[in-house]
């Protein structure tokens, strides 16, 4: 069946895509049009939405905070026979009620320029400058490093943490070409080995080649230097004690949250260190 999801918000609506997101991977075979209806803060804005989305009928999920224009649009998609949906109701009608406190109904100000947003600004400028093993000298400056061999997600793992407000520098790892003395000495960030199935890490190196129109048959796919470089990971990995996530099964998504609950659980072990 098709499904036209109208996505309609007084903000980004980047809420509203990610709601979207988790509920629709729970159903199989449908085929969705997304409509996203942004900065919805008039009620003749939201007349002509709703007017598109009567010629084009579905489910309207919605994050709306003022209470005219919310009103407004349940009338008037009841009267039209419109399915609606408030996305955060539940949540913010209880957290109302654990914590005594109303709501302050500003559209938007999850994304307030406040500080964690420079914060988060700052850690994305970090982690494109010291992407790839550039910028070794800063790698103290850094909350995490990540060293792994060729495309075992590096860099994308790198800013996906990055916009979540870590600092992060990533290096490959080479046996022709040892890293800097510097990755060994590190006392601030939280090094993370990043390994990988090697007949899937060949794959995705086939892949990459094929993308760049290059000779599909070199040592940069050859199942024993493969192997070696995956065996020379591991050692570095192991004479330093680092952590290590296996990233074959996993999205970046996952191996994200797999290092940030390792950073968390390295924050509490020194709090509790502190306290004795």
């Amino acid at each position: 069946m098709t499904l036209h999801l109208h996505l309609l918000s007084d903000s980004t609506g980047e809420t509203l895509e990610l709601i979207a997101k988790a509920c629709l991977a729970q159903f199989d075979e449908v085929d969705v049009v997304r409509h996203l209806w942004p900065m919805v803060r008039s009620e003749g804005h939201l007349d002509r939405v709703l007017d598109d989305i009567e010629r084009r009928p579905g489910l309207v999920l919605y994050t709306l905070v003022n209470s005219n224009i919310r009103r407004e649009l349940e009338q008037k998609t009841r009267r039209r026979g419109i399915h609606t949906v408030s996305a955060l109701d539940p949540v913010v009608d209880a957290l109302s009620a654990v914590l005594n406190q109303q709501a302050k109904a500003r559209p938007g100000r999850q994304h307030a320029l406040d500080a964690a947003y420079f914060a988060r600004v700052d850690a994305i400028q970090f982690s494109i400058a010291h992407d790839d093993g550039i910028g070794w000298e800063n790698w103290e400056e850094a909350d995490i490093v990540l060293a792994g061999v060729s495309r075992t997600s590096k860099t994308p793992t790198s800013i996906y943490l990055a916009n979540r407000g870590y600092k992060v520098a990533n290096i490959p790892l080479v046996p022709e070409s040892p890293p800097p003395a510097s990755l060994f000495s590190l006392k601030h960030p939280l090094v993370v080995g990043l390994t990988t199935n090697p007949d899937r890490l060949i794959q995705i190196r086939r892949n990459r080649l094929l993308s760049l129109n290059q000779a599909p048959e070199t040592d940069y796919v050859d199942t024993d230097a493969v192997a070696a470089e995956l065996a020379f990971s591991r050692r570095i990995f192991a004479d330093n004690g680092w952590p290590v996530i296996d990233v074959t099964r996993r999205s970046i998504e996952e191996t994200a949250y797999a290092i940030v609950k390792l950073c968390n659980e390295r924050i509490d072990a020194a709090a509790e260190a502190g306290a004795r």
